[in-house]
Parts: C-alpha cells; structure tokens; sequence
C-alpha cells in the first residue's frame, strides 16, 4: 500500500492561560476562543487557550499531528478529546496530548481504496466497509491516508486488514487484522421478481374468471384466517 505523506505540521498558535474555572472559560470563548488543556505524560497538565478559526482550519486541514510552541520551544500535539456544543455542534473545549517525536503513538488514519476491481467490470458492487484503519508510528511520520488496492477483487471477494502492506517499516498496523475493509458484492438480478410477477398475474386471471365475486372475497378471507371468515358470517346472518 501507498502512503501519502503529511510533509509539514499544522503550526497552532496558542496561549498561557492564568485564570481558570467557568468563569474564566466563559471569557475567552467571548473573545472567540477556545480553552484547552495539555497533557503531557508524567508532567503536570498545561492550561491554554486558542484561536477558535485557526483550531477550525487545523481541523479541516486532515492533520492529526500539530505543532505549537511552548517557552519558544517546537513540540508536536494532537488532539486527544473535543467537547462540542450540544446546539451549535461547535468545539468548546479541547484537549491536547503531547507527543514526543522520538515516541511512536497509536492514531486513526483515513484509508483510500484505489483501482478499479475486476468484478465491478463484471457489474459487481464495490463497498467499503472501514474508511479509518488505526496505526503506530512516529508523530513526525503520520501519513495522510493509508491506500488499498481493490484491482483484484472478483465478485464476492473481499480485502481486509490482513491483506494491508504498508511499505514503510515503521508503521505498524494495529486494526485487527480480520477486519474487512472492502468487498466487492453481486449485482441485483432484477430477473427473478419478474417471474414471480408473471406467476401472480396467472393466478389472478385464473380468480377473474369466477363470475362469483363474493365467492373470490370469501377464498381471500379464508386465506387471510378463519376468524375473518366467522366474523364475515356473523355479520351476513344479522
């Protein structure tokens, strides 16, 4: 599998904050932005605030690793958890998890299927079953998307994480390994309702020749339940 690779990090410019508690949370979202905690592991967590759009765009921009600056030092964080408005669905507090670049991390890449498979020419279906795959590796080395090959899929036949070769030796696939990714299934045959059609056409035809009408509704409650039909009688004898 290919890998496409995040060449630079998101850089998020963020602040100290002093003051915390919902007081405090509440006046720097006022100000449009957002109150977030670091963790770091082993060390004391760090309160900080950003800039609400720029924690947007990050987002947006498909990278899972950013880089800040903290005592104008370079360090890498990603983000752990995100809590958002109930209403708005808009993120008011984020939590950010340090990373060290040195360390590997466990995180979720999106998967591209790329190709186009043997048994979608044959008329199959292709469906994709898993769109993130989980990986470990290095921070500094996170890539964009991990891709599958789907060419060699026949009817009826399926990729799964087993099948996954990611050629950079450093990544490490942690998604369980029988897990399906894709599959390609069978068409709908739209043949077979036809004849069941044609064959209740038959029978209907074979109905319309009973002149006796009463005698056709009687046959449907019969087949409806015998309980109809006593009710239908009872009614018939009053």
């Amino acid at each position: 599998g290919e890998i496409m690779m995040a060449t630079s990090y998101y850089k998020l410019e963020i602040e100290n904050r002093n003051s915390v508690g919902k007081k405090a949370s509440k006046e720097i979202r006022r100000v449009g932005k957002i109150p977030s905690v670091l963790y770091y592991r082993g060390e004391k967590p760090v309160s900080i605030s950003i800039d609400k759009q720029l924690l947007n765009q990050a987002i947006k921009s498909d990278q899972r690793i950013y880089e800040v600056e903290i005592d104008s030092e370079s360090q890498y964080v990603m983000i752990k958890e995100a809590q958002y408005h109930p209403i708005t669905d808009e993120i008011i507090h984020v939590d950010f998890m340090r990373v060290r670049r040195s360390e590997k991390i466990t995180i979720s890449v999106p998967i591209t299927l790329v190709g186009k498979p043997a048994g979608v020419t044959e008329g199959g279906i292709l469906s994709q079953s898993m769109t993130q795959i989980e990986i470990n590796c290095f921070p500094t080395n996170v890539p964009e998307s991990i891709e599958v090959n789907v060419d060699h899929l026949d009817i009826n036949s399926s990729v799964s994480v087993d099948d996954v070769t990611v050629d950079d030796e450093d990544i490490e696939i942690i998604s369980a390994s029988d897990l399906s990714i894709a599959s390609v299934i069978p068409p709908v045959v739209e043949e077979e309702p036809v004849i069941a059609e044609e064959g209740a056409l038959d029978d209907e035809d074979v109905d319309g020749e009973s002149p006796d009408e009463e005698g056709e509704k009687a046959d449907k409650d019969s087949e409806n339940s015998s309980d109809s039909e006593n009710k239908d009688q009872a009614e018939d004898t009053d």
